[in-house]
């Protein structure tokens, strides 16, 4: 088997509504319900599932909110992100500082959503 790419990323939280309003505003995503009730997060070809975690199916009943941690590539620049974040009240956790990422270094922001997940926003170098 020969892993080829990301699909989507699935976040346990506690409050759908409030996630979808902070990635929305936060990070520019577009909140779509998928059915009545499944909300996702799409940013280009890739998506974040919304999990409620009081109605977690069978199969994630173990999976608890803050417990996800993500990087997100970005073409801003760094200090565009970080006067966002500032704007919006987002308290950085660390950085900006430079990683390795997938496909070479990066520079990073981290910081946490409602739920505490660790969200890391990058540029390539």
């Amino acid at each position: 088997m020969q892993v080829r790419a990301l699909d989507h990323i699935v976040l346990c939280v506690r409050d759908v509504a409030a996630t979808r309003d902070y990635y929305t505003r936060v990070l520019g995503m577009e909140p779509r319900e998928e059915r009545p009730g499944k909300w996702s997060l799409h940013f280009g070809a890739n998506k974040i599932s919304l999990q409620d975690a009081t109605r977690s199916p069978s199969i994630a009943r173990d999976t608890v909110p803050g417990s996800g941690n993500f990087c997100l590539l970005t073409d801003s620049p760094m200090n565009d992100i970080l006067a966002h974040l500032e704007q919006e009240g987002v308290e950085i956790v660390d950085g900006p500082g430079e990683r390795a990422g997938a496909t070479g270094p990066i520079v990073s922001v981290y910081f946490k959503d409602p739920d505490g997940n660790l969200v890391e926003v990058s540029n390539k170098r």
